[in-house]
């Protein structure tokens, strides 16, 4: 038996080996805009083997997982020492989910776990249940972690051991490694989920991005991106909520919507990335979107293109709930180069890259959703009307394209 043992260890070892460090090609994009790579960054795969089974022939004979893993996705991300680091979301198969950090040399391929998962400090009220960390290296010289705490309904019935509620848990570090576990917020909405903190103090207040909910799924009369301030981070409390991204029927964020990380400054305004959830005749179906907001009063939103930058393509479809992309960690450095984190079908964690040039073009050259089909039509026309000019002027080649018949 230990032959056996050793044998399908030896097995195991090796794929593992060759999956975590497995070269990830950039597949050229037809938008322009942004680039996906072949394969996914972290899998349940990508668990180190130390974590999944006890490694010990005598106590495991049959070499068993003893701790399964379902799914890695939706990481905060933050570039930390020169590596790229992502804090994913690691669900097991009992349903729970804790973080873990993974680094990377470059931030696309190579990512590695640490030796053991992010040990989460509680409150007094401890969480059944953590997810979707935002991370924000804040001017106050604190890295904040914001994220989905979860617990029991407490007024529920017993017949119901479904219902949820969802605060906003914050934690803080300075090392990526200690972590203290502050209060949550408190804020004037029944539910609070993607919660993010703004990277700078707004009139000497800590800023978040909320997304108040009156129900665990259901946004109700709230949902749409929130904003508000808190004089304390330690305390925090926002007494007052305003919209700064609305619900808009027939589009792509009308049951629901939600900041993804903290936004990125540019010298146009701040960028950010959200994900819009609607409804379809196969479920709900999450894409994500961008929008930008001005530099000296955050919640004016400026730009906004029509419909979504990103969705769900291929095998991205497919898992534990089809038909969703999340993102919730992003990494611009210093060269202009952004690294997007998103997750397909909350199952596995993929990167995307663009530039800060690139997004600012999309954001700000693409046009805004006029709301009626008359309008998109209007608007496509002026492209085509566009492109015809110069092909008039023979300033580009003539398309092979069937000619609209003269009336």
């Amino acid at each position: 038996m230990p032959g056996k043992f050793y044998s399908r260890l030896t097995a195991l070892e090796k794929d593992h080996n060759l999956l975590i460090h497995q070269p990830n090609e950039k597949m050229e994009s037809a938008n322009g805009i942004f680039n996906r790579y072949q394969n996914p960054i972290l899998t349940a795969q990508h668990i180190p083997l130390s974590w999944r089974y006890d490694l010990n022939p005598g106590t495991n004979q049959f070499l068993m997982e003893r701790f399964g893993i379902n799914a890695v996705f939706n990481a905060g991300a933050i570039k930390w020492n020169n590596k790229y680091l992502v804090i994913a979301r690691v669900e097991g198969t009992d349903r729970k989910s804790f973080f873990a950090v993974a680094e990377s040399p470059n931030g696309v391929d190579n990512f590695s776990f640490w030796d053991y998962p992010l040990d989460m400090p509680e409150t007094g009220n401890p969480d059944t249940n953590v997810y979707d960390i935002r991370l924000t290296q804040h001017e106050d010289g604190w890295i904040y972690g914001l994220f989905c705490a979860e617990r029991r309904d407490p007024i529920a019935s017993e017949a119901d051991q479904s219902a949820a509620i969802a605060q906003c848990g914050i934690i803080r570090t300075k090392d990526m490694v200690q972590w203290e576990r502050l209060p949550d917020l408190i804020t004037p909405s029944p539910q609070q989920r993607n919660v993010v903190l703004h990277p700078e103090f707004v009139n000497g207040k800590y800023a978040f991005y909320t997304r108040p909910q009156d129900g665990f799924i259901s946004a109700g009369t709230g949902g749409g991106i929130g904003f508000g301030l808190s004089d304390d981070i330690e305390e925090a409390r926002i007494d007052k909520e305003i919209l700064i991204d609305h619900k808009v029927y027939h589009t792509v964020y009308e049951a629901k919507n939600g900041l993804g990380p903290a936004p990125i400054k540019t010298k146009c305004g701040w960028l950010h990335l959200a994900h819009g959830v609607r409804n379809t005749a196969a479920g709900l179906r999450y894409v994500l979107y961008m929008f930008m907001t001005h530099l000296d009063d955050i919640t004016k939103q400026i730009y906004k293109p029509a419909g979504y930058f990103m969705a769900p393509e291929g095998e991205e479809r497919i898992g534990d709930v089809s038909n969703v992309l999340f993102s919730n960690g992003w990494i611009a450095d210093d060269d202009g180069k952004v690294f997007i984190y998103y997750a397909s079908s909350d199952t596995r964690l993929h990167v995307a890259t663009s530039t800060i040039d690139q997004l600012l073009d999309y954001v700000m050259n693409t046009p805004a959703d006029g709301f009626r089909s008359g309008e998109s039509v209007k608007m496509l026309s002026q492209l085509i009307d566009k492109n015809q000019a110069l092909i008039s002027d023979n300033l580009i080649f003539e398309p092979q394209i069937k000619k609209r018949p003269n009336n």
